[in-house]
């Protein structure tokens, strides 16, 4: 395992992403919530480059038995990463895949320390 120095912590704000190439391999960090992640830049339905997708929400759907309605309601703003190719979402908090509750994005340690973020592998 290495650690990388992707950014100066200052470089990061909240919302913000990058994506860095780190031992061969493409990982984005994200600040969200006054947290930092790490995934690997690759989406488990077919490689894409989920990480460079939009942070977004999504439609969660109820439905009423005795009305026989169902209803969609945007929820979670912001806190959804969808891949460009083909709209896969992830909670970027944990990583969690949200059609495939068994799968997850690769992640890795990050930090910040001494005003650097700093990935580990």
């Amino acid at each position: 395992m290495g650690e990388h120095v992707v950014a100066a912590a200052s470089e990061l704000q909240e919302g913000d992403r990058l994506v860095a190439e780190l031992a061969g391999r493409e990982v984005a960090v994200f600040r969200f919530d006054g947290e930092l992640y790490a995934y690997l830049n690759w989406c488990a339905h077919q490689g894409g480059p989920v990480c460079e997708g939009a942070l977004t929400g999504t439609y969660e759907a109820t439905y009423d038995r005795e009305a026989n309605e169902v209803s969609l309601s945007w929820n979670r703003e912001g806190e959804v990463l969808m891949c460009p190719w083909h709209g896969w979402e992830y909670d970027l908090p944990s990583g969690e895949c949200l059609s495939q509750r068994s799968t997850r994005l690769p992640s890795y340690p990050v930090e910040e320390r001494n005003g650097d973020v700093v990935v580990t592998l």
